[in-house]
């Protein structure tokens, strides 16, 4: 039985940087809410926006902190630093940091994801190919998983704005 389908699980840190955190829902709002707490302590201690790379370690310490009784998710980290340079990374649950690259993927549908990621990534792409691709990608891998489904939200982090798209998929 599906009780709730709008859970959210991709939070703005700062204008240029968001985190997805897949897993268990209260762990995903507990450390939601620690970490916004850290990111206003550093905001007002270093009296500037932390950059996306920061807020990777700052995120890896927190889990490390706490792997013998370790949050429950599998954060993905996705930002512009102050060069309009894009960072993406994900990392495990005790915070050893994943610098995929090309592309990140995480959650119930992560195998399939690497497959469809890898045929339709190209380098330099616009915001709405890119639109596009990842389209593709979630709907492609969401088809193939039984525990993943109901759609999905596509942010994309341009210099100019974040471009916010809902995805309709399968409600099975």
């Amino acid at each position: 039985m599906t009780i709730d389908t709008d859970f959210e699980k991709v939070f703005p840190i700062t204008e240029r940087t968001y985190i997805g955190l897949a897993g268990l829902a209260t762990d995903v709002k507990t450390l939601h809410d620690r970490l916004r707490m850290r990111v206003n302590l550093y905001k007002h201690r270093e009296e500037r926006v932390i950059e996306p790379n920061t807020f990777a370690n700052l995120v890896s310490h927190m889990l490390y902190e706490h792997r013998f009784g370790s949050y429950f998710v599998q954060p993905v980290i996705a930002g512009l630093n102050k060069n309009d340079q894009p960072f993406i990374c994900s990392m495990d649950t005790i915070g050893c940091i994943d610098l995929g690259g090309n592309f990140i993927v995480s959650g119930t549908a992560a195998e399939n994801l690497y497959g469809t990621c890898e045929s339709l990534w190209e380098p330099d792409l616009e915001p709405e190919e890119l639109f596009e691709t990842i389209s593709q990608a979630l709907l492609n891998a969401v088809d193939r998983d039984a525990m993943s489904g109901w759609g999905a939200v596509v942010r994309i982090i341009t210099p100019s704005g974040i471009i916010t798209r809902d995805l309709k998929s399968r409600m099975d």
